[in-house]
């Protein structure tokens, strides 16, 4: 998958959900109840257990269910590697890592750095990173992208962290690609679980409200 691609399919579900469960029963499951409700891009994290071996099973599955699988929390060039030879079909961090950023664009696969002030997007943009997660979005809200659109005009930003359904829409309208969605969708419990038409149910209504 290029950048385009990464971004296109973003601007066009506006949604990117990050999956953090201490168990995933069936990561085939899960991206299908998600894709059923209008979720395609789907974030597993390097805080679930065995999560290469999540994605792996994911991304076998992807003509089935639709979606591009990533890995998230990346903090290591080793971790970064691993799941790019796991499959991700993208790599997200929480941070600034350069490290993280120099094995995606060597494996020429997109790359969303997280980032907080405008210094830290510009790095960010520098590194190669395709999207730019603004994290924690809560903390100063949809009129701080606004601002960031200013300096740096076309830049693709996702936030993240403390994003719902009441709110999502103005993070849109402020110039967000795309937003995160986490627990309110994806409940750890819910996912250890198996309750995929619960999940779907929770995505078709967070995607309703994008519009």
């Amino acid at each position: 998958m290029t950048d385009e691609e990464f971004i296109a399919r973003l601007a066009a579900d506006r949604s990117l959900v990050v999956v953090r469960a201490p168990v995933i029963p069936d990561a085939a499951q899960l991206c299908q109840a998600l894709a059923d409700g209008g979720i395609r891009s789907i974030e597993l994290t390097f805080t679930t257990p065995d999560v290469l071996r999540h994605l792996s099973a994911a991304v076998a599955a992807a003509d089935g269910h639709g979606a591009v699988v990533g890995v998230g929390t990346i903090l290591t060039a080793d971790q970064a590697r691993a799941a790019v030879d796991a499959g991700a079909q993208f790599l997200v961090t929480p941070g600034l890592r350069p490290a993280v950023a120099k094995v995606a664009v060597e494996a020429g696969i997109p790359l969303c750095l997280g980032a907080m002030t405008p210094t830290e997007v510009a790095q960010a943009m520098d590194l190669g990173s395709a999207v730019v997660k603004i994290f924690p979005a809560r903390q100063l809200g949809p009129a701080y992208l606004k601002d960031l659109q200013g300096p740096y005009p076309g830049v693709q930003l996702l936030p993240s962290g403390g994003i719902s359904a009441a709110n999502a829409l103005d993070y849109l309208n402020a110039g967000a690609v795309a937003v995160c969605c986490g627990t309110s969708v994806v409940p750890p419990a819910a996912v250890a679980e198996g309750k995929w038409s619960d999940i779907t149910a929770r995505a078709t209504a967070f995607t309703g409200a994008l519009n």
